[in-house]
């Protein structure tokens, strides 16, 4: 699959690059990881555009090929159903945290550990897009963007990165929270390598540091702990860690949250049910309902608001 062809990126959007590097670096390996990541950039991207005519252009092309790209893979249930898709990111972003955190605990502070951790993150961010992330997962978000930080930052003034959670004087293994020294972050949810609005020039500089070397993908083979044939993660055997990991899933992908277990259950007024594919691709169609009518599109907006209508109170959908 290959990316969109924008225009250079505005200046008020400079911080959804980072998300859209990686959805390039994963054309051809993960189409699903491009297209959601893309999406949460057009959608962080809204947030910010001043509606200016370079921020339409260069969100309008976005928007296009976010569209096309959703009808060439429509047979592709991590594109189309939004618990797959949660799914789907959670165990890759899962697997890359591995991945940094066994290399960091063996002291292979390499550019493909910091890249791993600071990709994972990133992807946490990205599932967001469904709802907010459990504890687990949060507590993985942060750690894995300060060790991205620290190590970084540590290989940059010459200094010896301490493998695995920082150990503080009186602690048997330390604690991330202890660690704001280090970041000099008080938010402990955006550490210094994560761009936004308010980020100076410094942290910026850094995250683009960091983001210019790829992350690669762990290899498969035989022997390999971290990545099987299928491309579904089998995390190493390591320690517990004081961050509580994320646990890993026995059978990946096969459970729902909580919050759509009673999807099936929902009826329209003329006694439809409606299932969890309908529920979700009406949820599409208001979202996008709401984009176009921040470009001013009211025909687009019209329409896709028809066609929710029609389908949550028929369970048909309009062609």
């Amino acid at each position: 699959m290959s990316g969109p062809v924008l225009p250079p990126t505005p200046a008020p959007l400079k911080s959804i690059q980072h998300y859209l590097k990686i959805a390039a670096e994963h054309d051809q390996r993960d189409p699903v990881v491009s297209y959601w990541c893309r999406l949460y950039a057009l959608q962080t991207g809204l947030k910010l555009s001043t509606k200016t005519t370079e921020e339409t252009n260069f969100l309008m092309k976005l928007m296009d090929w976010l569209e096309s790209t959703k009808k060439a893979l429509h047979d592709n249930e991590a594109i189309t159903n939004n618990v797959a898709a949660q799914a789907h990111l959670e165990n890759w972003a899962l697997k890359l945290f591995m991945y940094a955190d066994k290399n960091d605990r063996n002291s292979n502070f390499e550019k493909s550990t910091i890249q791993s951790f600071y990709t994972a993150g990133l992807l946490y961010d990205v599932i967001t897009t469904f709802g907010d992330l459990t504890e687990e997962a949060v507590q993985n978000r942060k750690y894995a963007k300060w060790k991205a930080a620290y190590i970084h930052n540590c290989l940059k003034n010459g200094e010896t990165p301490v493998p695995g959670p920082m150990k503080q004087e009186g602690d048997d293994e330390g604690s991330v929270d202890n660690l704001a020294s280090l970041d000099n972050d008080a938010e402990a949810e955006k550490p210094n390598i994560e761009p936004d609005q308010n980020s100076d020039e410094s942290n910026e500089n850094q995250a683009e540091e960091i983001d210019s070397a790829k992350e690669p993908e762990p290899a498969a083979d035989a022997e390999s702990d971290e990545v099987s044939d299928s491309g579904v993660p089998t995390p190493p055997a390591i320690e517990p860690n004081p961050y509580n990991p994320a646990p890993i899933p026995t059978n990946p992908g096969t459970e729902k949250p909580s919050s759509f277990e009673n999807f099936n259950n929902l009826k329209t007024e003329g006694g439809v049910t409606l299932n969890l594919e309908q529920m979700t691709k009406a949820q599409k169609l208001i979202k996008w309902a709401g984009s176009a009518l921040n470009y001013d599109d009211v025909p687009t907006t019209v329409m896709n608001l028809r066609k929710a209508l029609h389908l949550l109170t028929t369970g048909q959908e309009l062609p």
